[in-house]
C-alpha cells in the first residue's frame, strides 16, 4: 500500500482566501478542507491491507462513504461509535475527492461530505488513532 502523506499546507498565494462553493441555495463549503472517515480496527486494517475502501457496512448499503467536517466528527462519534474503542479516523483533503464528494444534507440539515467511489489510500492525507478516555472520543488534530 501506498504511505500516507503527511499533514502538508495547501498551496495557495498569500493572503488569498479559499474558493468557496454554494450548493444549491444551501450553506456554502470551502472546496479545499479536510474531512473525516471513521474506522473500526477492522475496517482500519482491511483498508491499510488492500489500498483502498467502499467503507463500512452502513456504507455499502447506502451507496456513499459516510464522512464528517471536524464540526461534525464529533458527534458522529457519540451518535455511531457510543463506547467503541479501537477507532481510527483517516484525514482526507476534498480537493483530492473531485466530483465523487458531494455535499448533501444529513442531520438536522446540516451538508454532509459523501464520497461516491471508493477510499483509496492516495485520498488519505493522515491517519491516526482516536483516544477514548473517560467514556469519550478524543478526535486527534493530526498524525499521532
Amino acid at each position: 500500500m501506498p504511505a500516507m502523506r503527511s499533514t502538508r499546507p495547501l498551496n495557495r498565494a498569500a493572503g488569498t482566501a479559499p474558493r468557496v462553493l454554494t450548493l444549491a441555495g444551501q450553506r456554502s463549503m470551502p472546496d479545499a478542507m479536510l474531512v473525516y472517515k471513521v474506522f473500526r480496527a477492522g475496517e482500519f486494517a482491511a483498508f491499510e491491507a488492500s489500498g483502498s475502501s467502499r467503507g463500512a457496512p452502513v456504507d455499502l448499503a447506502d451507496g456513499y462513504i459516510h464522512m464528517s467536517t471536524a464540526e461534525q466528527a464529533p458527534e458522529t462519534l457519540a451518535k455511531h461509535f457510543a463506547g467503541e474503542t479501537g477507532l481510527y479516523v483517516l484525514a482526507v483533503e476534498t480537493d483530492h475527492l473531485g466530483d465523487a464528494l458531494r455535499w448533501e444534507p444529513s442531520r438536522g440539515g446540516a451538508l454532509f461530505p459523501h464520497l461516491y467511489r471508493e477510499l483509496r489510500a492516495e485520498d488519505v492525507t493522515w491517519t491516526a488513532p482516536i483516544p477514548f478516555y473517560n467514556g469519550q472520543h478524543i478526535l486527534p488534530a493530526g498524525p499521532q
